[in-house]
């Protein structure tokens, strides 16, 4: 018995030497502050432009916009479609109604602007498509003027003073006084001939002092175009009848 308790004892001291003998003594590691690495290097300091915010300053820079303000179109436009949608009921159409009525206002401006140019172009007087033809009596002038010799201007002018067109009486009168001096032979007639051709051929100071007044009317009222009032015509008529009537 004793000597099984020995045998216990010397093995229970042989485990426990065997363990110790296995430990590992753990290093002691210090470390200093010249064992540490430093970053030796040249640090730029980094610094903004002068201004930097300025080209920030754009509109697309800009992440809260202000709404646009209308202009007196805008609200023009938003008053004539709440108008029309109280009026005929059109809800969230009215815009686009609002939008096809501008358009058409548009087309039809631009067309009136294109009818006024031409029919100035076409006929100054205005008597182009809702009126007598300029051009047809200009032609008709210019006939009676190649055959004046054989024409009736006293029935031509009661015609045309019937019609109101001053303008062309004037001409007519202008016509009838050549006519008459052509057959008293104070002129030599020629189509071709000028007022100042005229002017040269008449011998008689006062037949050539009143044809030069006469032909200054014909010249201010008929390639003038203007207008006259009716006591400017009734003189201008005056003037004439006194010379027709003293040929």
């Amino acid at each position: 018995m004793r000597k099984f308790f020995f045998i216990t004892l010397v093995l229970l001291s042989f485990g426990s030497y065997a363990q110790d003998s296995l430990e590992v003594e753990q290093e002691n590691v210090r470390y200093t502050e010249a064992d540490i690495v430093r970053d030796t290097s040249t640090v730029v300091l980094k610094t903004f432009p002068v201004k930097f915010k300025e080209k920030y300053k754009d509109d697309e820079f800009n992440y809260n916009p202000k709404p646009k303000e209308l202009t007196a179109w805008d609200r023009f436009k938003a008053w004539l479609g709440n108008l029309l949608s109280n009026l005929f009921n059109l809800g969230g159409t009215a815009s686009s109604v609002v939008g096809w009525i501008i358009r058409i206002l548009a087309i039809v401006l631009v067309i009136g602007v294109i009818f006024l140019i031409v029919r100035a172009i076409m006929n100054k007087e205005g008597q182009w498509i809702f009126g007598r033809s300029t051009t047809k009596r200009i032609l008709s002038a210019e006939e009676i003027e190649k055959n004046i010799q054989s024409a009736d201007f006293e029935k031509l002018i009661a015609e045309t003073l019937q019609s109101g067109d001053q303008r062309l009486a004037i001409r007519y009168y202008y016509l009838w006084l050549l006519q008459k001096f052509s057959k008293r032979g104070i002129i030599q007639w020629d189509i071709e001939k000028t007022n100042s051709d005229y002017l040269y051929e008449i011998a008689k100071e006062s037949d050539k002092k009143q044809f030069a007044y006469l032909s200054y009317l014909y010249n201010y009222i008929w390639y003038g175009e203007f207008e006259i009032d009716g006591p400017t015509f009734e003189k201008a008529i005056a003037s004439f009848k006194q010379t027709l009537n003293n040929v």
